[in-house]
């Protein structure tokens, strides 16, 4: 018989230690991880099916600026942190649904005396199992409370995807257009340079005031100032976007002339249902209901605490007896006045963000529109503009080559003509900027789902 309860003895310890969780080292890294190139990122997104193919972008060609904030959301070391998040909440959801252990209670007294004739004869023997009911009146509460948290945490997760790939894709149009500013720049500072090294020969030759050379050696150091500050600020672009891609920052990739899609002319439908499509609101509603669990269960347990269960055990003249164990708080003091209010003025903040965030997408929304409206008209007039300025510099260059206007009068020409050049890209730029910032204002143009990356399998 012992050898029988031994064993058993020995299977309910091994079982209650295979249940248990076992601790494994995770040292942190010794060197940075960004890719040396663009072959050496993440480029694979997950089927949008649970049984269609990947699809793998490739980097091999010009990308697109959808392309660019996918491989963002892929490769941005931030996302990769906040990713912990969502398992934090499944733990949190985990530990919310787990029931608490009833408490068991064991005792015993050894008989050292007792009076000739009180019947003490044996020692004294108790045992006691109880259970605590409070947290069994709060467990749904709590439940619901964890859950929608876990579904929040999702949503704002999405919604910091999508901010990203904004990012990265603002920045791949800025990119673009710059090339062209840059360029332009130049011949501008090439232009005014050749000028002035004419000016200069004609002086020294005497065939020309010296006072010429004053205006075009000006002209020409704000050319100068401005391909700087075009140079530099294009480098400050292409070192944030590397940074968002997990690239190293002298990374340099081709980018294709940005195509927006189109949006609705009038965004009224779309703002209506806003809520239901934007991840950082439908992210605040649930944190909204996530708070609203915790107000319930904050008022369940005002009830004061209780503990139940069965109790008994053998008196020292060996007299069995067994029962009912009763243990409560007195509701004197504490009725957990405390965490109801803590939990109602939660609420009210988080029902004020919400609005808050509402009332901003909606002026953004407009603003936006507006805003749209007006540079679409700017950049018709500008276009008509760049177009009278070019066909004037083709004309002055003709004449020039006839000998009907000097080198100086066709400088002026060309430069006016690469001055509205720049006008007008500059305009595109604000278009296709404040175009792809209304889209994520009213949730479109980007994956309704989050993009999580296939874990990368290695070799032990």
């Amino acid at each position: 018989m012992m050898r029988r309860w031994r064993t058993y003895g020995s299977l309910a310890v091994a079982l209650m230690l295979a249940g248990c969780a076992s601790y494994r080292p995770e040292p942190l890294a010794k060197a940075p991880n960004l890719a040396p190139d663009m072959a050496a990122l993440d480029r694979t997104i997950p089927a949008a099916k649970a049984k269609g193919p990947p699809f793998r972008i490739s980097v091999n060609q010009a990308l697109a600026v959808g392309q660019v904030g996918l491989l963002a959301v892929l490769n941005d070391p931030g996302l990769k942190s906040e990713r912990g998040e969502l398992g934090l909440a499944k733990a949190q959801l985990i530990n919310a649904s787990l029931l608490p252990n009833p408490s068991l209670g064991l005792g015993f007294a050894a008989l050292i005396y007792g009076p000739p004739g009180a019947g003490a004869s044996t020692p004294s023997y108790a045992a006691s199992l109880s259970q605590d009911i409070t947290s069994l009146i709060t467990y749904h509460a709590r439940v619901a409370a964890a859950r929608a948290e876990l579904r929040s945490v999702n949503a704002r997760l999405l919604w910091n995807e999508w901010q990203v790939a904004q990012d990265a894709r603002l920045l791949a149009t800025q990119i673009y257009y710059a090339n062209i500013q840059i360029r332009d720049r130049a011949r501008e500072f090439k232009l005014l340079s050749d000028e002035l090294v004419a000016v200069r020969e004609a002086a020294a030759s005497g065939s020309l005031d010296l006072t010429a050379e004053a205006p075009l050696a000006q002209a020409k150091a704000n050319a100068s100032t401005a391909l700087a500050t075009a140079k530099l600020a294009q480098l400050k672009n292409w070192q944030k976007l590397d940074a968002l891609m997990g690239l190293e920052p002298s990374v340099r990739f081709e980018i294709r002339k940005p195509v927006i899609p189109p949006l609705p002319a009038s965004p009224g439908a779309l703002l209506a249902t806003l809520p239901s499509r934007r991840p950082d609101l439908v992210a605040l509603q649930l944190g909204y209901a996530a708070q609203e669990n915790r107000v319930r269960a904050a008022i369940l347990g005002q009830f004061p605490a209780l503990s139940l269960g069965p109790a008994g055990g053998t008196d020292t003249s060996n007299i069995l007896s067994i029962g009912p164990t009763l243990t409560m708080d007195l509701p004197i003091f504490n009725q957990n006045q405390g965490g109801i209010a803590a939990a109602r003025a939660t609420r009210e903040v988080l029902h004020a963000q919400y609005q808050a965030e509402l009332d901003k997408a909606a002026g953004m929304v407009s603003g936006l529109s507006a805003r749209i409206a007006v540079i679409r008209k700017d950049i018709r007039s500008a276009s008509a503009d760049a177009k009278t300025a070019t066909l004037a510099a083709k004309d002055a260059e003709e004449a020039y080559a006839q000998g009907n206007l000097d080198q100086r009068s066709l400088v002026d020409y060309q430069t006016t003509a690469l001055a509205r050049e720049l006008e007008l890209v500059a305009l595109r730029t604000s278009l296709d900027s404040d175009q792809l910032a209304l889209a994520i204002e009213l949730g479109v143009g980007l994956p309704q789902t989050r993009i999580v990356p296939q874990p990368k399998v290695t070799k032990s």
